[in-house]
């Protein structure tokens, strides 16, 4: 695998298992049906993905904030535990779901950690569940609707 410095100047991303251009890899977090969110350890927002349809609007104004800054002060308490417990390795998860008008969104909170197990941030991740809820049987052969 080529240094990181190399892979910043060539503008590729390159691991074992495959290698992207910055444009690919923006169009991947983009097109997920999912938001992410990412905090690192210090606790600042550092990147945030556009979906088309965004479930929890953000802007560019939060990047680098503190994420205790991003939520409505009555669900602060809620993110500091989470945070806190990831940190302590207490905890590597965190799942809830919550209706939002007539949808049902689901919402995770993921430890980030790297190789040698230190803590490295936050990732959250909100997805609108309500067509899969609503599955049933099988689907084995693709139906265009």
């Amino acid at each position: 695998m080529e240094s990181e410095d190399a892979v910043m100047d060539n503008g590729r991303f390159s691991t074992e298992t495959g290698e992207l251009s910055f444009d690919q890899i923006k169009l991947i977090f983009d097109h997920l049906p999912v938001d992410m969110t990412f905090v690192d350890q210090n606790n600042k927002v550092r990147f945030f993905t556009r979906p088309k349809d965004r479930i929890f609007p953000r802007s560019p104004a939060i990047i680098g904030r503190d994420v205790n800054k991003c939520h409505p002060p009555d669900s602060v308490h809620v993110v500091e535990e989470i945070v806190e417990a990831f940190r302590r390795g207490e905890r590597d998860t965190a799942t809830f779901w919550i209706k939002i008008r007539d949808r049902m969104i689901l919402i995770q909170y993921f430890a980030m950690r790297d190789e040698y197990g230190q803590y490295r941030g936050v990732l959250e991740v909100s997805q609108d569940i309500t067509e899969i809820q609503a599955l049933e049987g099988e689907r084995r052969l693709l139906e265009w609707n």
